[in-house]
């Protein structure tokens, strides 16, 4: 796919799904936290926070880890289809949106500037997600279980997203709100629009970071851009 040239540079935006541009993050603490306790253990605040960002295969060590349980591949699938039947049940209803998430897409998508939904959540649970977001926001999608294992902070979800755009990174601006995430994108070339949520995010040298991204627009995001 090719994508159009805009005046100003921008040649796409990418963007994170959990906790950038809805609240699911609320949704998969329940699934953590009940997981846990199906483990036969907890899971405390601060070990769910190391969580936010992660792919199913390394929350689903982790919680084996945490709960003092064999990490076998066995046991990893098995933890990892518990919490994707709990976390399937919980997207089934319509999704909190975060400040100003989706009028930025309609802004974005009202300018004709291609976008990408690039998420480290594995596909079936994002089709469930889309039914709240809107297909019809994203030209295309990269999913967690769509790279190969090489998830995010690995540059390669961010890289894909380009690629299927026909968009150099350099000209995409990328939503997150994690320290993975905004990692991934950084390392692969992409400036980076930078929304806390639940987590504290470093500074970097591509990172912009604002409150939520209500008023955000097609200018302000074009303005991240390094100017050549």
């Amino acid at each position: 796919m090719t994508a159009p040239s805009s005046s100003d540079g921008l040649g796409a935006v990418l963007w994170d799904m959990d906790g950038t541009l809805v609240d699911s993050e609320k949704l998969w603490d329940v699934a953590l936290y009940e997981c846990a306790e199906a483990l036969g253990g907890t899971l405390s605040e601060e070990q769910r926070m190391t969580l936010v960002g992660s792919n199913m295969d390394a929350t689903a060590t982790y919680l084996l880890e945490v709960t003092a349980r064999e990490v076998t591949p066995e046991s990893v699938a098995e933890t990892g289809a518990w919490i994707r039947r709990r976390t399937a049940g919980l997207f089934d209803d319509a999704l909190p949106w975060r400040p100003g998430a989706r009028e930025a897409l309609a802004a974005v998508k009202s300018a004709g500037i291609p976008s990408a939904l690039v998420t480290s959540t594995e596909r079936a649970l994002t089709e469930l997600a889309l039914q709240t977001i809107g297909r019809e926001f994203f030209d295309v999608t990269v999913c967690g279980d769509e790279v190969d294992g090489l998830n995010k902070p690995h540059p390669r979800p961010y890289l894909k997203a380009a690629e299927l755009l026909g968009v150099p990174p350099q000209r995409c601006v990328a939503v997150e709100d994690s320290p993975p995430g905004a990692e991934s994108a950084e390392r692969a070339g992409c400036s980076v629009f930078v929304i806390p949520n639940d987590v504290a995010v470093p500074a970097g040298p591509r990172r912009v970071f604002r409150e939520s991204l209500a008023g955000v627009d097609v200018a302000a995001l074009a303005a991240l851009l390094p100017r050549v």
